[in-house]
């Protein structure tokens, strides 16, 4: 298993090796021993399944505040998406800045996000099954978001989306998130 450094710090790649054979493969896609020699939290707390029938269809940018905050290991188990981190540290040198992964089913791709940032994800195909193993339990009062299209973050989507929630297109701004060291 391969831990690779994104531009963010504390966001990383995870690329499992497959070891194939004629009956197939096997690939370990987790481990806590891994995790925690590159520094990573290995606690799981929670794992939860996002299925999305359209392509097109955009989720987040979610987040959840202090103290309850995730750290999340996400993974494509069926289809494709586009995922997102973005930085949400007020104090941190990539403040406001975003990364994004193509994770599909074929290239076995993890995105490791922590603590401290906004996650979503375009689908880019129809059906894609997202698997999320998430260190915090969920806490609805706690829950949090930025808006997926906000020009002071500028992502690049890949695709306009097609299909996005009511509540995730009325999500705030970057400038308007009450952000402090003690929230985030």
């Amino acid at each position: 298993m391969k831990i690779i450094a994104t531009p963010l710090e504390g966001c990383f790649v995870i690329e499992p090796a497959a070891m194939r054979d004629e009956r197939g493969f096997f690939m370990r896609t987790f481990c806590a021993t891994t995790f925690r020699a590159h520094g990573l939290s290995p606690a799981i707390d929670q794992t939860s399944f996002s299925f999305n029938h359209k392509r097109h269809t955009l989720r987040g940018m979610h987040f959840q505040a202090q103290p309850l905050m995730e750290d999340k290991l996400v993974r494509v188990v069926n289809g494709a998406i586009f995922d997102v981190a973005v930085d949400i540290r007020p104090t941190s040198k990539t403040f406001g800045q975003w990364f994004g992964q193509e994770l599909t089913e074929d290239n076995f791709l993890a995105l490791y996000i922590p603590q401290g940032f906004a996650h979503g994800f375009l689908t880019l195909t129809d059906d894609a099954m997202v698997a999320y193993q998430i260190a915090q339990s969920y806490q609805a009062d706690l829950a949090g978001g930025l808006n997926w299209s906000d020009p002071q973050v500028g992502i690049r989507w890949p695709h306009q989306p097609d299909v996005i929630s009511q509540r995730d297109r009325d999500l705030p701004a970057l400038k308007d998130l009450a952000l402090s060291p003690a929230n985030v």
